[in-house]
């Protein structure tokens, strides 16, 4: 059905390295593959298989699980996108319940990979990591704005108090820098 790879970390694993839960749910436990440095596993490539035909309104959704915390969607694949190379954000160890249909054991003492087989609608975004790469873009912008700003700011009692055309000089300054030095957009983008 699937194979998974580990870059720089492993050979291709198939579905049997798995252990299967039920119909459309397997766990991979990464005591027994890397131990306890599970977090040290920041990325996985997942693919469909050519013989295995997902229906077109299902994905493949994979999630991750540190020790005692809730299972955490990294993204899917899906017939129109039979593979991906997804980043692992590994939750905080002991922070909250699991997901029953992902589990079959109710103490986790060991960090899994759950795949699952579920309806495309239901998901969040498929690429969680490009979604993150945006976020941290738009926080490193918009503290470029507050710094600018906070340089021109007065106080009022407690109210900062900035000049009206603030935004224009900001933005000018911007597309100027972003011009002449192609490096300085990059630097946003971690």
């Amino acid at each position: 059905m699937f194979g998974v790879v580990f870059p720089n970390r492993s050979f291709p694993l198939d579905i049997s390295t798995f252990a299967q839960i039920d119909t459309f749910h397997w766990i991979l436990d990464m005591n027994t593959f890397v131990g306890e440095a599970y977090d040290q596993v920041t990325e996985i490539c997942i693919f469909l298989l050519n013989s295995f035909t997902l229906p077109p309104d299902k994905a493949l959704a994979v999630y991750v699980q540190s020790p005692g915390s809730p299972f955490v969607f990294c993204g899917a694949v899906t017939i129109a996108r039979p593979s991906a190379v997804l980043s692992l954000s590994w939750p905080e160890p002991g922070s909250g319940s699991v997901l029953p249909q992902l589990t079959a054991d109710a103490q986790q003492l060991s960090a899994k990979i759950g795949v699952s087989v579920e309806d495309l609608a239901t998901l969040p975004s498929l690429d969680v990591a490009g979604e993150k790469r945006i976020e941290r873009l738009a926080m490193k912008v918009g503290e470029n704005l507050f710094n600018f700003m906070q340089s021109f700011c007065g106080v009022d009692g407690s109210k900062l108090i900035v000049p009206m055309d603030i935004l224009d000089r900001w933005f000018k300054k911007f597309q100027e820098k972003a011009k002449r030095d192609p490096e300085y957009l990059k630097g946003f983008a971690l």
